[in-house]
């Protein structure tokens, strides 16, 4: 084999790694944010690949199929792209719990741009979210996402896809998200369910009383104490779920 072509060999066997880690690191938390600089991301998928492509299973490629090829490059940016999603996903269940809790404690329309979203959320949910980012750094779970990627070369091998797992994976997390989501804002659901009580009671008993301008305040007060309190739970919890997840692909 000459030069020439075993540069191509190996520049083709680096992009097809760079499809599906490249797709990934396109929406996977922590390095798929969108105030990461796009040249940022695309620089450190590009040093990733290379870093991996000696570990993964990828055979010799060239230019005599370009159908086959292109293929194959379609199949592991789909991989890529679900793995991202899928991740994506669950750290949504902090947004999720961020617009419940709001919701329920008077803060809805306090309004902030969402960290990794196309779309506003309120000042909870982008905290939440912030918080979140933060715990994969400090918990170094940005070192199992990874691995993730790595190891998955043998649950996904080159060049195979199997939609039908692809998609159920997708609708567990995706229930699991809504799943976690409501048990980690059930205290919020009952402190609500009983400051609400409470305030027709009071209106109740004191038709002339401005029951709302009154305990608007203290629910507003009593909801952020309690989210003081349950926040090192809620990123806990929400840390645990990922590694779980990530964890099905790396043992």
């Amino acid at each position: 084999m000459n030069l020439a072509a075993l540069l191509t060999v190996e520049f083709l066997g680096v992009a097809m790694v760079f499809a599906r880690i490249g797709a990934a690191l396109m929406f996977v938390p922590a390095f798929g944010e969108s105030f990461v600089p796009v040249r940022h991301r695309l620089a450190f998928a590009i040093l990733l690949s290379l870093a991996l492509y000696p570990l993964v299973p990828i055979g010799p490629l060239s230019l005599s199929d370009p159908a086959k090829l292109i293929g194959s490059f379609a199949i592991e940016i789909t991989l890529g792209i679900w793995f991202g999603m899928t991740a994506r996903i669950l750290l949504s269940t902090l947004q999720f719990v961020g617009d419940q809790i709001g919701l329920t404690i008077g803060l809805s329309n306090a309004f902030s741009s969402q960290l990794g979203s196309f779309q506003g959320g309120t000042m909870i949910s982008t905290g939440l979210t912030l918080g979140g980012l933060a715990v994969i750094f400090a918990t170094d779970l940005h070192h199992l996402i990874i691995d993730a990627l790595l190891l998955g070369y043998d649950v996904f091998p080159p060049g195979r896809i199997m939609p039908g797992d692809l998609a159920q994976q997708m609708i567990r997390a995706a229930g699991q998200s809504f799943y976690l989501g409501l048990s980690i804002a059930a205290p919020f659901y009952v402190m609500g369910l009983l400051a609400n009580l409470g305030m027709g009671l009071a209106a109740r008993m004191m038709p002339a009383l401005p029951v709302f301008f009154v305990a608007a305040p203290v629910l507003i007060a009593a909801g952020l104490l309690v989210l003081a309190m349950a926040t090192p739970v809620m990123l806990r919890e929400f840390a645990e779920r990922l590694a779980q997840w990530l964890g099905l692909l790396v043992f």
